[in-house]
């Protein structure tokens, strides 16, 4: 039998009405979803659910609809425009490349926090009234980053519409305590990108300071997180954090951010489907009307003409469907996991316990928990053998290091006995 009994309708996105799927839930979504929330024709035993409870946190925050930016929230957020705004003709041009688009908001990057003090760091303040300008030009509201409350007076003088608060700016309380307490009183929508390093605490504590002095119209930004040494990404997407964020706080506008994940123009496209194929509320791609002559991250910007063609060949798919027969084969299909899950967890308690084991043994013979050869061994033949049934190296390295974390866990308790 398929995996489902029929194929879900997907849709090319040939035109402009349509981008991305709804932030709202459609009527057809609305129809198969029960007043839970949860799937109806579920055959689950209810008193087999968990005592335990997902954490949410309590913050007043308003949808993107009720940001007052002229969005009807039908569609997720599409923001675009150059990295930096570089002079009049540059913003302008590029601006009225992107209006055929359909974006939501035009961004331009107007203090630019470089990692070296040679780089080009922005035109500074000069640079607002020409972001919106271009803005006015194509009838789109404009959003810039700030990190200082010099930065947010600024942009609030130049009637900037929509603010973000950068990555390295967001690692720092101190920095964002200074720029929710210059936003006192002033309910402007607020965008807020993970810090450079995977810490959700300090994401999440970003939100909290900004709705602690009144502001309701937060929305977040994935850019990716930094990683020492080389991989394919600029900054590695890590999607189980902002997944998390969007789990703890369900009601947040989060958009994502392709360019500073992909660091390059070839890897936007997959990365803006991997976006929406997780159900992210919209998408910042940076476009500059000459990218090859950009002043700031050149290989990560494409042209209006390619962001048309980019968004053209986005597939739209389903949050849900009407059709019964497919939540039917679908909770067949968990049942299998569930199954599978639950022997997983066995096994690994019974693993555990030969640790402790081991540990018993080892504290016998006054030998050290760790065995840095068995390790080593460990690390190469399991990622072998994850190898030959389709895991990648990067799952089964994970998996074992956590393992290998809880048997140390469990051997050091051991020895202290």
């Amino acid at each position: 039998m398929p995996c489902l009994p029929r194929e879900l309708p997907v849709h090319k996105l040939q035109g402009m009405p349509c981008l991305f799927v709804g932030v709202n839930r459609s009527p057809i979504e609305r129809h198969a979803l029960s007043p839970t929330g949860s799937y109806p024709f579920t055959n689950r035993n209810k008193s087999q659910k968990s005592k335990r409870k997902i954490e949410i946190m309590e913050l007043d925050i308003k949808g993107a609809k009720d940001w007052g930016i002229g969005y009807k929230g039908d569609l997720p957020l599409l923001i675009a425009g150059p990295c930096s705004v570089e002079t009049p003709e540059q913003t302008m041009e590029s601006a009225m490349g992107l209006k055929g688009l359909g974006m939501h908001l035009l961004r331009g990057g107007i203090w630019k926090p470089r990692t070296r003090p040679n780089s080009f760091e922005g035109v500074g303040s000069m640079g607002l009234p020409w972001l919106k300008d271009a803005g006015r030009a194509i009838g789109v509201p404009v959003t810039t980053e700030v990190a200082n409350a010099k930065h947010v007076y600024e942009a609030l003088r130049s009637q900037i519409d929509v603010l973000w608060i950068g990555a390295r700016t967001t690692v720092n309380p101190f920095a964002v305590q200074e720029i929710a307490d210059a936003l006192r009183g002033i309910d402007i929508p607020v965008m807020v990108k993970n810090p450079i390093n995977p810490d959700l605490g300090l994401w999440m504590g970003a939100l909290e300071r900004l709705n602690k002095v009144g502001i309701t119209k937060i929305g977040a930004i994935h850019r990716g997180f930094s990683a020492y040494g080389e991989t394919k990404y600029r900054n590695r997407p890590q999607w189980e954090i902002p997944i998390e964020l969007k789990r703890k706080l369900p009601q947040l506008p989060i958009v994502v951010d392709p360019s500073h994940i992909g660091g390059t123009r070839e890897m936007i496209q997959p990365l803006s489907q991997k976006a929406l194929d997780l159900a992210f509320d919209g998408l910042m791609i940076e476009s500059h009307c000459n990218p090859d002559k950009a002043l700031s991250d050149a290989k990560q910007q494409v042209t209006p003409a390619r962001l048309i063609e980019i968004k053209t060949d986005l597939i739209l798919r389903q949050n849900s469907t009407s059709d019964a027969g497919f939540y039917t084969q679908l909770e067949k299909l968990r049942a299998s996991i569930d199954s599978l899950d639950t022997q997983l967890i066995e096994l690994l308690g019974q693993r555990m316990q030969v640790a402790e084991r081991i540990g018993q043994c080892k504290k016998e013979n006054n030998i050290t928990i760790l065995q840095q050869a068995r390790w080593d061994e460990i690390s190469i033949q399991r990622t072998e053998a994850g190898e030959k049934v389709g895991l990648s190296d990067e799952f089964v390295v994970g998996l074992y290091n956590s393992i290998h974390k809880e048997s140390i866990r469990h051997q050091t308790k051991v020895m202290n006995e």
